[in-house]
């Protein structure tokens, strides 16, 4: 039974935690020889692959010396931090993976946090020191520094490093002298990693995920605590509300290779899978029916955003999608939170309206891109931070940001964060990037990205997470420019935009289709603008010499989801089929729009 051990892999995002796993996948040799795979084997949905990000914790085993390793891959964003955190629960131990150049980032510190107030054990990896610049004993300090500061136990700071890189496939105690396998590695998570603690007693297994399948439905995964679980037991289920519900055990399955193996019986100490209950949450317990006693539940952070979804009532709805009634938005995002624990669905007065909460815009557009994939239309409002009364003070959530930026723009991320109420903590120089950390609200981060990378030619590195509610900021200013918005509907023409050039930016090119209130462009003043574009040119059979010049058109502006649900004002809907995404007034009538902006006023 002691031959378990069970591992979780922490890092920021980006610093390779996937591809480590690809390595230790290999090492043991899981595939035949001939099988094809590809690289980034966990990062299977193809949102992850495009974004290059884990979005979904995933768990994998590795049989090494006669031992079995469960593996879980965990996201680096601070945004799908709830995901981390009941995780971490079925670990016994953290592989916290570091950069040789970047060292110890803020998701870095929000991860390892959560794994050192649980009590696991690390072992740090200090990984890409093939890279030009990097520093390894400069990182293994700050490393032993941040978790100095974050109270870890003497044990703790007494960890295990390793020197690497996952991409070359080689890991070793010198990162001078590189060793030629990442065997070094799985020999230390045998040696350092202590095996499951088991206590006596009856039953007890925490849900900490779930798995879907068409066939059986939904199925329960998590670790089991203590006791043994079979196949055909009667079992207890504990909820959240303190009542207790009878069932039995349809199947059982182990984590085997990046598959799963039926087996009859799991003892204390190991991560299964379990078929047959219905009616659970991430957080229940399953425990013994005589005795049933629950164990305590996963504390998630609260989320710090919220944001408006409706259903799709445009000129153009349901041209594209297959699921636009407010029906399929309401049961979508009721399936969501069962899965997703940092998300919060609510209603409002309106039936075909619900306000969604969550982690951060990253997020909340995760979720977006996911439903619009599966064909959903829909429409969100602008972002809106949560604000909180503590002790009779209205406080809104602060974030620390860090911005790695070349020396020459440094000047201008200090003055962007600035005039959004950011406070300057640190700034040092790091290789040949100047290192800058701000105290910053959230409010201040909506729409902050773009100008940031637009002022430093696209160089800088922006990452944040949350750090806790202070009192409110003061009034931060918000998007300068007015909108640009269609007159009528129908095809625009390149004569129109021609035209209109001197108005501002557009966001559309001759030929796309439009409807009446469609924001089309950013205007050049603050105000907003109602255009024509889809005017022709008056054709007679006359010609006049040097009036019929050649169009010529800028190239229209693109968004991605994020930037266009930052960029979009109170008074805007963001518009999301699975072919496009549009900006458009919520009052598509200019006369209508006239009269709500009297009676707000």
């Amino acid at each position: 039974m002691q031959n378990i051990r069970n591992i979780a892999i922490i890092a920021h995002v980006d610093h390779g935690k996937t591809t480590l796993v690809d390595k230790i996948i290999h090492a043991s040799k899981i595939f035949r020889e001939n099988q094809q795979f590809d690289d980034l084997i966990l990062d299977n949905n193809d949102l992850e692959r495009e974004r290059g990000i884990t979005i979904l914790s995933k768990n994998v085993s590795v049989r090494y010396k006669d031992h079995k390793i469960n593996i879980i891959d965990t996201p680096g964003h601070a945004d799908f931090g709830g995901e981390v955190e009941r995780v971490l629960k079925m670990a016994d131990g953290v592989i916290l993976l570091v950069d040789a150049f970047e060292g110890p980032m803020p998701q870095t510190r929000f991860v390892l946090g959560k794994a050192l107030a649980l009590g696991l054990t690390p072992i740090v990896v200090v990984n890409k020191v093939d890279k030009e610049n990097c520093r390894p004993d400069e990182v293994h300090e700050a490393v032993f520094e941040l978790m100095f500061n974050l109270d870890a136990t003497e044990e703790q700071l007494e960890f295990h490093t390793l020197y690497g890189s996952a991409k070359q496939n080689w890991m070793g105690p010198d990162w001078k002298n590189p060793t030629d396998s990442i065997l070094p590695l799985l020999d230390a998570i045998l040696e350092y990693i202590p095996a499951p603690k088991i206590s006596e007693g009856t039953l007890q297994m925490q849900i900490t995920s779930l798995d879907y399948s068409s066939f059986v439905g939904r199925i329960a995964i998590g670790r089991v605590a203590r006791g043994t679980i079979s196949e055909n037991q009667q079992i207890a289920l504990c909820k959240a509300d303190g009542s207790i519900k009878k069932m039995r055990v349809k199947e059982l399955h182990t984590f085997e290779g990046l598959g799963k193996n039926k087996v009859q019986t799991v003892t204390a100490g190991d991560i299964c899978a379990v078929t047959g209950i219905e009616d659970f949450e991430i957080g229940d317990t399953i425990a013994d029916v005589e005795n049933p006693e629950p164990l305590p539940r996963i504390a998630i952070d609260e989320p710090t955003m919220n944001m408006l979804f409706t259903i799709n009532n445009s000129p153009f709805f349901g041209k594209e999608g297959k699921f636009v009634t407010s029906r399929h938005l309401r049961d979508r995002l009721m399936k969501e939170t069962e899965k997703n624990l940092a998300l919060r669905v609510e209603p409002t007065d309106s039936e075909d309206r619900f306000l969604v909460y969550g982690r951060g815009i990253l997020h909340l557009s995760v979720l977006i891109e996911t439903m619009r994939r599966e064909g959903y239309e829909l429409q969100v409002g602008q972002p809106q931070v949560i604000f909180k009364e503590i002790d009779g003070v209205k406080c809104e959530p602060i974030e620390t940001l860090v911005v790695d930026v070349p020396q020459e723009t440094a000047g201008k991320v200090i003055e962007l964060a600035t005039q959004r109420k950011g406070e300057l903590l640190i700034m040092e120089p790091k290789g040949d990037l100047q290192h800058l950390e701000f105290k910053i609200p959230s409010r201040g981060l909506i729409g902050l990205r773009n100008n940031v990378l637009t002022a430093t030619q696209g160089e800088a590195i922006m990452n944040h997470r949350f750090t806790a509610y202070e009192p409110f900021k003061g009034p931060i200013p918000g998007r300068i420019n007015g909108s640009l918005i269609s007159m009528e509907g129908g095809q625009c023409t390149a004569y129109a935009i021609d035209k209109l050039q001197d108005r501002g930016i557009f966001f559309i090119e001759p030929g796309d289709e439009l409807y009446t209130g469609q924001v089309i462009g950013e205007h050049s003043r603050d105000n907003d603008l109602v255009v024509n574009v889809q005017k022709g040119k008056k054709l007679t059979n006359m010609r006049a010499s040097g009036s019929d010049d050649n169009v010529r058109i800028a190239p229209p502006k693109r968004f991605s989801l994020e930037e266009s649900m930052e960029y979009i004002q109170k008074d805007e809907y963001l518009e999301i089929t699975p072919k496009s995404i549009r900006m458009r007034k919520i009052y598509l009538d200019e006369n209508e729009r006239a009269r709500m902006a009297k009676k707000e006023a």
